[in-house]
């Protein structure tokens, strides 16, 4: 009878063990959804900037507001006729 209650006592520590602190623990699942979680908003944060990208790829291949738009941004441009103003302030001297 000794070596049956021993017997018994043992398989429920194990399962316990495997239910608390093993593989598919319930911490383990935890750490899993937390995990789910981040990389769905990762990739929702993704998503977005794919979609703006799309956008602009559509726009630079659509149209010149777009190209004219960046050439006057990134590249300091101005059209024909225009008259460039360059204002100053005197604190970023």
């Amino acid at each position: 009878m000794k070596v049956l209650v021993t017997i018994l006592i043992i398989i429920v520590v194990a399962l316990q063990y495997r239910l608390w602190i093993g593989d598919g623990s319930i911490a383990h699942v935890v750490r899993l959804k937390d995990q789910i979680e981040k990389q769905q908003a990762e990739n929702q944060r993704l998503k977005e900037r794919n979609r703006l990208l799309a956008a602009e790829v559509e726009s630079l291949k659509n149209g010149t507001d777009g190209i004219e738009a960046r050439a006057r941004s990134q590249m300091g441009m101005i059209k024909e006729g225009e008259t460039f103003f360059m204002i100053v302030d005197e604190e970023n001297q």
